[in-house]
């Protein structure tokens, strides 16, 4: 079942040169009132991913005006697939999260972008003047993170900004 919502001149979106549709903001109802205390929650849909929205729900309950960022950062698709799949596979992805935050009334908005998913959590961090960046940390193993490193440790090194590490 795709419940996942069309896209329409509400959402913001941004195309690459190619025309591609690269990333997608939806905001949840009632939306963000404030901005100014923004935090990125980075999604994939894993159990270590709804442990950092709880967390990221704990944080904003102490905070005043604190507004929550879901990103969820899709593979690399063809310009065809991408107008198809691009909200519809990030929709699914922070389903459960989005569920979490909408039945503790936290107001949230979701960037869903594609490309390499470090790039995007920290660039994105960056460019909403978040205060920091929540993110849960999968745990592969010493040998695969060390040939290939870990999303949580790559934004660790692109991204200033705090980093709230949910184990």
């Amino acid at each position: 079942m795709n419940d996942s919502p069309k896209i329409t001149a509400q959402h913001r979106i941004e195309r690459d040169d190619g025309g591609r549709l690269i990333y997608v903001a939806i905001d949840s109802q009632p939306p963000l009132a404030d901005e100014s205390n923004a935090w990125l929650v980075a999604i994939d849909g894993s159990p270590h991913s709804l442990r950092a929205t709880a967390e990221a729900m704990r944080q904003a309950a102490r905070m005043k005006n604190c507004a929550l960022n879901l990103v969820n950062v899709q593979s690399w698709l063809s310009k065809e697939a991408a107008e198809e799949e691009l909200l519809h596979r990030g929709w699914a992805a922070t389903a459960n999260a989005r569920a979490m935050l909408d039945a503790a009334g936290q107001p949230w908005r979701l960037h869903v972008a594609m490309g390499e998913a470090a790039e995007n959590i920290a660039a994105l961090a960056d460019r909403l003047a978040c205060q920091g960046i929540i993110i849960g940390y999968h745990g592969f193993g010493v040998t695969r993170t060390l040939l290939l490193g870990s999303v949580t440790q790559q934004v660790a090194h692109m991204s200033a900004l705090p980093l709230l590490v949910v184990p």
